[in-house]
């Protein structure tokens, strides 16, 4: 899952690695090598086509396709506290890529966490998640993406500091975390609910962002699709209680999955892989399914739009602000902030004015919003980036203007914090 990859796991790795027995590790390391025959895969027509659906599914393209790189041959860097980790090249080529791995190799990687050779993989790999997929399904992957084209682009060392660099470290730590199941976010037993759990859980792995980290990395699973900040963003609050405390509908959600732009607001940061190579790419059934799943059978009543209240940010800031919107948003988003229907996002509904957490508005502000990231069918107008534009006092009025009048939040944005996120 891209730089959404929490990094703490990293120093977990180190620290839950003295709990590991030195005879698992032998016997770890003795499973596979890095030679051995190159396997010729060869399944049905209808299995390979299963199987490139899944990927989609899986969101498989979004880590192994570095920028301007070839498609899954890896490369992607992932950045953390204590170094870089890359991802691997997962073309059939068979010295750079999985030409060598079989079926049991690609399955022990998804639901154990072990490379053909038997080193242990950082959970930067959300087998975390994956673990729950069933293993026709994790056949039907490994059958397309060994159709593949073999790219020769070779994988580029793991980046991390010492001890976070020993991988033995990842047996103590799954010992501790790695669970055979993930917990429900939300009430139900439909059919459409049951595929929208193994979509959002294990397919879509959408906890590894949404679900907040412990000390040692490890997601909380007891407050599931909570939020956690990620750096300069924050994957937010995605339960039934959160998302319907900021508008969103069954209807909602399925649009912004199956099209990156709804009412509620546009994907923008690490969402836009999402949408663009994962979830664009499914079934209406399984859009649905998902959007049951994260509301559940009975979804909770969307929030009203907060009722306009200017004066919570004082007249200053709210004047300061007020002229900002004027002469850099109300061209494309209204004076009233009512948008334009799938080409500009409306203010009065946004889900982002509505979060607690301001830093997602603030990087939208500072950094624009590209409308090449968005399926092709989409009119989306681009929100240019105002960073150049704007002084840091200048963009915390702007924030808290927005923030109030359409968000029901405090005025509380600090010039401090539009500089800590340029």
């Amino acid at each position: 899952m891209t730089v959404r990859r929490l990094a703490s796991w990293v120093a977990a790795a180190a620290l839950a690695g003295v709990i590991a027995v030195a005879a698992l590790a032998a016997v770890n390391l003795l499973r596979g090598t890095t030679g051995g025959p190159v396997q010729a895969v060869r399944a049905p027509t209808d299995v390979v086509a299963r199987g490139k659906y899944l990927a989609e599914a899986a969101d498989c393209a979004a880590c192994h396709s570095a920028p301007g790189g070839a498609p899954f041959a890896g490369g992607l860097p992932m950045q953390s506290g204590f170094g870089t980790i890359y991802a691997t090249n997962i073309t059939p080529d068979p010295d750079n890529g999985i030409g060598r791995w079989s079926a049991d190799d690609f399955w022990r990687a998804l639901h154990d966490g072990v490379r053909r050779d038997g080193q242990q993989l950082y959970p930067a790999m959300p087998y975390t998640s994956y673990r729950g997929m069933t293993r026709a399904d994790a056949d039907a992957i490994y059958a397309y993406v060994m159709q593949l084209r073999p790219m020769e682009v070779p994988n580029r060392k793991t980046e991390l500091n010492f001890p976070f660099n020993i991988r033995l470290g990842m047996l103590g730590w799954n010992l501790l975390f790695l669970r055979d199941s993930l917990p429900a976010v939300s009430a139900g037993s439909s059919p459409a609910w049951q595929r929208g759990r193994y979509l959002v859980n294990e397919l879509g792995h959408c906890g590894e962002c949404h679900t907040p980290r412990g000390i040692l990395g490890q997601m909380e699973l007891s407050r599931p699709f909570a939020g956690f900040a990620l750096g300069r963003l924050a994957a937010p609050d995605i339960t039934p209680a959160g998302l319907a405390s900021r508008g969103w509908t069954a209807a909602g959600l399925r649009t912004f999955l199956g099209r990156g732009l709804a009412r509620q607001g546009s994907a923008f940061g690490e969402m836009h892989p999402v949408i663009m190579l994962s979830t664009r790419n499914l079934t209406d059934d399984d859009l649905n399914a998902m959007a049951s799943y994260l509301l559940g059978d009975n979804p909770p009543a969307p929030a009203p739009p907060p009722s306009i209240d200017p004066a919570k940010i004082g007249p200053t800031a709210n004047n300061a602000g007020r002229s900002s919107y004027m002469a850099l948003c109300a061209g494309c988003h209204g004076l009233d902030g009512n948008g334009v229907p799938n080409t500009v996002v409306a203010m009065r509904d946004n889900s982002t004015l509505r979060l607690g957490d301001p830093r997602n508005l603030i990087v939208a502000m500072l950094d624009g919003i590209g409308s090449e990231n968005f399926p092709h069918h989409q009119s989306m107008q681009r929100m240019p980036g105002f960073s150049d534009k704007l002084g840091d006092g200048e963009a915390a009025a702007l924030a808290n203007y927005l923030r109030v009048t359409w968000g029901g939040q405090k005025g509380d944005v600090t010039p401090a914090a539009m500089r800590a996120l340029r």
